[in-house]
C-alpha cells in the first residue's frame, strides 16, 4: 500500500513539473514587487504598495484590527493624518492612457493628470478630485489637508453657471475666477479642506504653499492675474482654525521656501520683487512672526555683514533653529549679467585643462550648475537689538553641518581646498575642519589634513572622527580643545577586516550616540562597542562579543527617524546577518547593556528595513528568498507576524527554481563559496548546460528574491534557471595587482568543482559578467578554452589606454581606479607597466576561442565605450566570432526598458544557440545592415551557422 502511494505520488509531482512552463519575454510586464510600506502613528491601519514592472499599481490600506482592506488602483504617496483618522493619496493615470498619449505625442500640459483621493479610515468612504498637482497634511497635528489643482488649459474650461459662479465666490477670499485666462503662468487653486467637517475653501493663482507642523498655519503665494484687478497678490498666511488671513507681502514677486519655526510662531521664506527681465534677481528673505501684522525683509544685500559684491541666494535653504531664535540662509557672490552683446559665431568655444586647476576640466564642467548654484551658509540672530548676518562658510571654507539643530554656538566646516588635484589617483578627499561661531563667525580649526569622516554629536559636545590611514576613532571635546583617541587600546579592526583593494579599509561606521551625548556606539565587523567620548571609562562591547563569536554581523535599525539620540531605555533593535549561513533576521538589545542580544527571528529570507509606527509598538516589512516572492508583513515582537499581501501567484505556473550554497578550495588553498541556482524541475540523471556570473561577491545574496526582469545587462538569473540553465555565482577575491589571475583562481577553480557533478555538463559551460565582470569575461577567454560562449557587457580590455580616461558620468579621470580601488593594480602605470599589460586581455586576443558579445554603449559614462571597440576590432581582424552591441545614446547599465528587452531576448539566443544547440538568429547570422538600422532587429531563427 505504501508503495502504491508513493508511486501516485510521485507520478503526480512529475505530472506537476511537466505542467509548468519556462518563463518568457512576456512576463516580465506585469511581475510584481513591493512599493513603500508604513503605518498609521496609532499602528491600526498599514499601507503598502504593489508595483508592476510596467502598468498599473495598487495602494493597500488594511485594518489591522478589524482585517479590512481598502484598494486603491494606481495609489502612491500616500500620507495618514496625524490622528489616524485619514489617509490621502495621489492616484495616477491608467498606464495604457498615458501610452497612448505619448504616441499621439501630446503635449505635457495636455497628459492626464494626477488625481487626488483622500478616505475616511473610519468609514472607508474615498473622496476623489481630478487633476491635482500635489497635495500637504500636517505633520504633528490637525485635521486639515491643502492640495493644488493642476492648471486648466483654455480649451478645458467650461463657462459656469451662476449658481457656481456664486459658490465660488462665497468661498474664494479672492473673488472671481477668469473663466478665459489660461492658468499656465499664473498659478493655479489651492484648497484648503477640514477632513473632518468636509468643509473646503478655495485660494486662486497660487504657486507654492505649506503648513506648519501643527498645522495651525498655512502660507501661500498668490501670483495673481493681469486680467482679474480683483485678485490679490503677495504672499498670504491663513489661520485654520479661526479662519483669519494675514497678508504678509503685499506685491508681485517670486516667493518660495516657506519655512515655519518649530512652534509654528513664525515664519520665514525667500522672495524678490525685481523686474521680470532682470536676469539676475536680487533676493531678500523675509520673517514674519504671530506678533507682526505684514512680513518683514529680514536679511538683504544691504545688510550689515554681508561680504561685499554678495547677496542673498535664491538657491539657498531655510533653517530655523530649534529655539527659533536663529535664521540660518545662504549667500553667494553676486552674478554677471550675461552680455548679450556678444555674437555666438564670432567667438570660440572651447575648454582650457590648466595643470594648476584644483579640479580636471570635465569635473568642471559637470559641476558647472550645481556649482552656479551653490550658496554659503550664513546665519542671523533674529531678536537682536543690532541685526547683522554672520556668514559661517566662504569659497575656500565651502561646507558647514548644523550642530544641535542650530541651537549650538557654531558649525563644524570643512574645506578640501588645497587637496583637490591628488583625487584624480587618489580618489579620497583629504579635508580640514574647523569650528565657526555663530555670534563671531570666528574659525578655529581643530582637525587638518583628514583623510576620512568627521561628524558632530547631537548634542554639540564632540566632534568625533575617524583617520582611514591611522584605522582610529577620535573625539574632540568642543569645550576643552583636549583630543581623545578611543580604539588604540582594542585589538579589533573597525573597518572592513576582508579588504582587497590597493587601498585604506573602508570604516563600518557607527549606531549612533545615547542621550546627552553619553556614548558612542561604534561597529566593528559583526558587534557594536560601546565608547564614553572623554575616555575616561574603559570600552565594553555592547553586544558581548556574541556576533564575532557566532559569525554574526549586528547593525542598528533606527525605528524612530527623528529620534536625535538611541534611549537606553527603550529597546534597541538590531538587524543580523549570518556570514556563514547567509540567514538574516533580527534580535533586540538595550544601549546600556553588555550582554548576548535576544534573539527574535533568524531566517532563510532577506528581511527590509523595519517601519514603525510613531505611537505604537508594530513595525511594518517585506521578507523574500529566492523561491519566495516579497511580501508584506506586520509584527509587534518579530517572533509572530502576519501576512498583508500575496504577490506573484502566477509564479507558481512557472518552472522556478532554487539556490544553494556551495563551497570549494581553489588552488592557491583559499576557502571559496558561491552560489549555485538549479531548475525547479532539476534532475540528477540529465546533464545541464551552466552560465557562470560573476561580479565580487554574490554569496550574501543566496536569499535575495530574483525576479523575472529585463535587467540593466546582468544575467537575468531566474529567466535562465527556468529555461533549463544551471546558473553558478562565485566569490572572488583579490590579490593587489593580479585581478586577472585571481578571476582565474576562484571563477575557473568554482566551475571545475561543479563539473565533477554527472549532472553539468563540461562541454556547455558559458560566462557573463558586466562592468567589472565584463573585464573578468575578457579576460577568462584569453586564457582558457574551457568556455563555450562568453557575454562580456562594457569591459575594460585594454589597461593602459583606460587608465588616463575620463569617467564622464562625474568628470573623474580613471587613474584612482586602478592605483586605490576595483582593478586592483595599486602602481602607477609608469610605476609597473607589466602589470598594466598582464591585466588587459587586449594584449593575448589571439589566444581566444571562445565566442564573445560585447556590450559597449556610446553614452557609457564609467568605461569609455571605446574600451569594447579595442576588443571588437581586434578579434574581428584575427577572425574569431565575436559581436559588438552598441545601444545608441545608453549608460553603462542600460537605463530605457526598450533596451533592456531587447537585450534579455539577444543573450538568450545567444547562449541557447552555443549551450543547447538551438538555431541561431539573423543578428549573429548576418548582421543587421545600417539601411536596415530600426526597421529589422534580426531575431528571426536560422538555419544559418554565425
Amino acid at each position: 500500500m505504501q508503495k502504491h502511494f508513493t508511486l501516485i505520488f510521485l507520478l503526480f509531482a512529475t505530472a506537476t513539473f511537466a505542467q509548468k512552463k519556462p518563463l518568457d519575454h512576456t512576463v516580465y510586464d506585469s511581475w510584481q514587487s513591493i512599493g513603500v510600506k508604513q503605518l498609521s502613528d496609532n499602528g491600526q491601519w498599514a499601507a503598502y504598495s504593489i508595483l508592476q514592472q510596467e502598468g498599473d499599481a495598487n495602494l493597500y490600506l488594511n485594518n489591522l484590527t478589524t482585517t479590512s482592506k481598502i484598494n486603491v488602483p494606481r495609489g502612491e504617496k500616500l500620507r495618514f493624518s496625524a490622528d489616524s483618522k485619514f489617509a490621502a493619496f495621489l492616484i495616477k493615470p491608467l498606464f495604457a492612457t498615458t501610452r497612448q498619449e505619448k504616441i499621439k505625442k501630446k503635449k505635457a500640459d495636455e497628459m492626464t493628470k494626477d488625481s487626488l483621493g483622500f478616505v475616511n479610515l473610519t468609514s472607508a468612504a474615498i473622496v476623489k478630485v481630478p487633476r491635482v498637482k500635489s497635495f500637504k497634511i500636517p505633520e504633528n497635528a490637525g485635521n486639515y489637508l491643502a492640495y493644488q489643482k493642476e492648471p486648466l488649459l483654455d480649451t478645458a474650461k467650461k463657462a459656469k453657471t451662476a449658481a457656481e459662479e456664486k459658490e465660488d465666490n462665497a468661498n474664494d477670499f479672492f473673488a472671481k475666477e477668469d473663466t478665459k485666462e489660461s492658468a499656465k503662468k499664473t498659478g493655479s487653486d489651492l484648497i484648503l479642506r477640514n477632513l473632518a467637517t468636509g468643509a473646503e475653501r478655495t485660494f486662486k493663482y497660487v504657486t507654492d504653499y505649506e503648513f506648519s507642523k501643527n498645522g495651525k498655519q498655512l502660507i501661500f503665494d498668490c501670483i495673481g492675474s493681469k486680467k482679474d484687478k480683483t485678485v490679490k497678490t503677495g504672499v498670504f498666511l491663513l489661520n485654520t482654525e479661526k479662519g483669519t488671513i494675514k497678508t504678509l507681502v503685499n506685491a508681485k514677486g517670486h516667493f518660495k521656501e516657506f519655512i515655519f519655526d518649530e512652534a509654528g510662531e513664525q515664519v520665514a521664506f525667500l522672495g524678490e520683487t525685481s523686474p521680470e527681465k532682470k536676469e539676475i534677481k536680487d533676493y531678500s528673505i523675509y520673517f514674519n512672526s504671530l506678533t507682526l501684522d505684514t512680513a518683514q525683509a529680514l536679511v538683504d544685500y544691504e545688510i550689515d555683514g554681508m561680504p561685499a559684491k554678495w547677496a542673498v541666494s535664491g538657491d539657498g535653504k531655510l533653517t530655523f533653529s530649534k529655539d527659533g531664535n536663529k535664521l540660518f540662509f545662504g549667500i553667494a557672490p553676486v552674478k554677471k549679467e550675461k552680455d548679450t552683446t556678444l555674437v555666438d559665431f564670432e567667438h570660440a568655444k572651447l575648454d582650457i585643462w590648466g595643470y594648476k586647476d584644483d579640479y580636471l576640466q570635465p569635473i568642471q564642467l559637470k559641476n558647472a550648475a550645481k556649482d552656479a548654484k551653490r550658496s554659503y551658509l550664513s546665519v542671523i540672530d533674529i531678536f537682536s537689538s543690532d541685526p547683522k548676518i554672520v556668514p559661517l562658510t566662504d569659497i575656500k571654507l565651502p561646507e558647514a553641518s548644523i550642530v544641535k539643530e542650530g541651537d549650538a554656538n557654531f558649525v563644524l566646516a570643512a574645506t578640501d581646498y588645497g587637496n583637490r588635484a591628488q583625487t584624480q589617483w587618489t580618489g579620497a578627499r583629504i579635508s580640514d575642519y574647523y569650528l565657526v561661531d555663530t555670534k563671531t563667525g570666528t574659525r578655529k580649526k581643530i582637525i587638518s589634513a583628514l583623510d576620512g569622516q568627521a561628524t558632530v554629536s547631537p548634542g554639540g559636545n564632540y566632534v568625533l572622527f575617524y583617520n582611514n590611514k591611522t584605522g582610529i576613532w577620535s573625539t574632540y571635546t568642543v569645550a576643552t580643545g583636549k583630543t581623545t583617541v578611543l580604539n588604540a587600546s582594542i585589538n579589533v579592526k573597525f573597518a572592513d577586516e576582508d579588504n582587497d583593494v590597493p587601498d585604506d579599509p573602508r570604516v563600518y561606521g557607527i549606531a549612533g550616540w545615547t542621550e546627552e551625548d553619553k556614548q558612542i556606539l561604534i561597529y566593528d565587523k559583526y558587534d557594536i562597542w560601546n565608547f564614553t567620548p572623554d575616555g575616561k571609562s574603559a570600552p565594553k562591547n555592547m553586544t558581548n562579543g556574541f556576533g564575532r563569536l557566532n559569525s554574526i554581523t549586528f547593525r542598528y535599525e533606527k525605528l524612530d527617524t527623528a529620534a536625535q539620540f538611541i534611549s537606553k531605555r527603550d529597546d534597541m533593535w538590531l538587524s543580523a546577518y549570518n556570514n556563514l549561513t547567509k540567514e538574516r533576521g533580527f534580535y533586540k538589545t538595550k544601549a546600556g547593556d553588555n550582554k548576548n542580544p535576544e534573539l527574535a527571528v533568524m531566517a532563510k529570507f532577506k528581511y527590509s528595513s523595519l517601519v514603525k509606527a510613531k505611537g505604537a509598538d508594530r513595525m511594518i516589512y517585506d521578507k523574500a528568498n529566492y523561491q519566495t516572492s516579497p511580501n508584506v508583513y506586520v509584527s509587534t515582537d518579530l517572533k509572530t507576524e502576519t501576512k498583508l499581501s500575496n504577490t506573484n501567484p502566477q509564479q507558481q505556473n512557472y518552472n522556478w527554481g532554487t539556490a544553494e550554497l556551495v563551497k570549494w578550495t581553489t588552488p592557491k588553498g583559499h576557502q571559496s563559496e558561491g552560489i549555485l541556482y538549479k531548475p525547479e524541475n532539476f534532475d540528477p540523471a540529465k546533464k545541464y548546460p551552466m552560465i557562470a556570473y560573476f561580479y565580487e561577491k554574490l554569496s550574501d545574496g543566496l536569499y535575495s528574491y530574483q525576479a523575472p526582469a529585463p535587467t540593466p545587462s546582468r544575467l537575468n538569473i531566474s529567466f535562465f534557471v527556468s529555461n533549463g540553465y544551471l546558473v553558478f555565482a562565485p566569490d572572488i577575491s583579490y590579490e593587489k595587482g593580479y585581478p586577472g589571475k585571481s578571476a582565474e583562481e576562484y571563477i575557473n577553480s568554482g566551475v571545475e568543482s561543479l563539473k565533477k557533478n554527472s549532472w553539468v555538463d563540461g562541454t556547455k559551460i558559458g560566462i557573463q559578467g558586466q562592468s567589472w565582470g565584463g573585464y573578468q569575461v575578457a579576460h577568462l577567454i584569453t586564457r582558457t578554452s574551457m568556455y563555450a560562449a562568453a557575454w562580456a557587457g562594457a569591459p575594460v580590455v585594454n589597461m593602459t589606454s583606460a587608465y588616463g580616461g575620463i569617467r564622464w558620468e562625474s568628470g573623474m579621470n580613471r587613474q584612482f581606479q586602478y592605483e586605490k580601488t576595483q582593478s586592483r593594480i595599486g602602481a602607477t602605470l609608469w610605476e609597473k607597466p607589466e602589470l598594466y599589460i598582464e591585466n588587459s586581455p587586449l594584449f593575448s586576443l589571439p589566444k581566444v576561442t571562445t565566442p564573445v558579445v560585447i556590450m559597449a554603449n556610446d553614452a557609457d559614462g564609467a568605461v569609455p565605450w571605446y574600451q569594447g571597440i579595442e576588443m571588437f576590432t581586434g578579434l574581428k581582424r584575427l577572425g574569431k566570432p565575436a559581436w559588438l552591441l552598441n545601444y545608441n545614446n545608453e549608460a553603462h547599465n542600460l537605463v530605457l526598458r526598450q533596451n533592456r528587452k531587447d537585450i534579455q531576448i539577444r543573450e538568450q539566443q545567444f547562449f541557447d544557440y552555443y549551450l543547447k544547440g538551438a538555431k541561431a538568429p539573423v543578428w549573429m547570422t548576418t548582421g543587421i545592415p545600417a539601411t536596415e538600422k530600426g526597421k529589422t532587429w534580426g531575431f528571426d531563427l536560422t538555419d544559418d551557422k554565425p
